[in-house]
């Protein structure tokens, strides 16, 4: 479908949940596409997360500014490679602050200053189940971006993880922002709608989704 013919609508799926359809332009989401192919390449590869009951996560992820495991945040990535992640460049903040503001407000940002991004790729057959974003000592919202093929994004509640719960498609240059009464939310990725991509972007196929979050840990922090 055409997103210039058929413009998809802005809404808000729960109070503080914020669906805004192709906010990323061409040229950002090529660059950002860039920057996860520099950070996958180390000092940090993506990876497959171990669980602690046995299971492996089937997307792959890489961190920048913390490295997160379940369930901790560290500087260094003990369950991978012993090394220290990538620092969270300035620019990313920059954008996470201007995508609360387009999500929120004009002045909605209130300092908001997110220190790690969690990249998560996610080829055809590859899911999340429904989980919380509980790790972080602040409560400030989280922003994903999204780019590459489609995906049917499962938004919860905050008391369980049934229903209810709405099923919103994010699609290349989506942007979702969480926050206030939705900050704790259950939330995940039932399908992903393969096949696409986003080639304009630089990538063929899979999906890639962008959190970025405030830990609320010291600057100083070690692992």
């Amino acid at each position: 479908m055409n997103d210039t013919l058929f413009p998809r609508e802005r809404a808000v799926v729960a109070p503080g949940a914020v669906h805004v359809p192709g906010w990323l332009g061409t040229e950002l989401r090529r660059e950002l596409v860039d920057a996860c192919r520099a950070w996958g390449r180390g000092p940090v590869p993506f990876r497959h997360t171990a669980l602690p009951g046995g299971g492996v996560m089937s997307v792959r992820t890489v961190c920048v500014g913390w490295h997160w495991q379940p369930y901790r945040y560290s500087r260094t990535a003990d369950d991978v490679n012993g090394a220290r992640v990538a620092d969270f460049p300035e620019w990313l903040a920059d954008l996470g602050r201007r995508a609360l503001a387009e999500a929120y407000g004009e002045d909605a940002d209130g300092g908001y200053t997110p220190d790690t991004a969690l990249i998560n790729f996610y080829d055809g057959n590859a899911r999340m189940g429904m989980h919380r974003d509980r790790e972080e000592l602040s409560t400030a919202p989280v922003v994903s971006l999204s780019i590459g093929d489609p995906c049917v994004f499962r938004f919860g509640n905050s008391a369980s993880r049934g229903r209810p719960w709405t099923d919103v498609e994010l699609r290349s240059g989506d942007l979702f922002v969480f926050g206030g009464p939705s900050r704790f939310a259950y939330h995940g990725v039932p399908r992903v709608l393969a096949g696409t991509g986003d080639p304009a972007a630089g990538l063929a196929g899979g999906r890639l989704n962008i959190t970025l979050r405030e830990t609320g840990l010291p600057a100083a922090g070690g692992g």
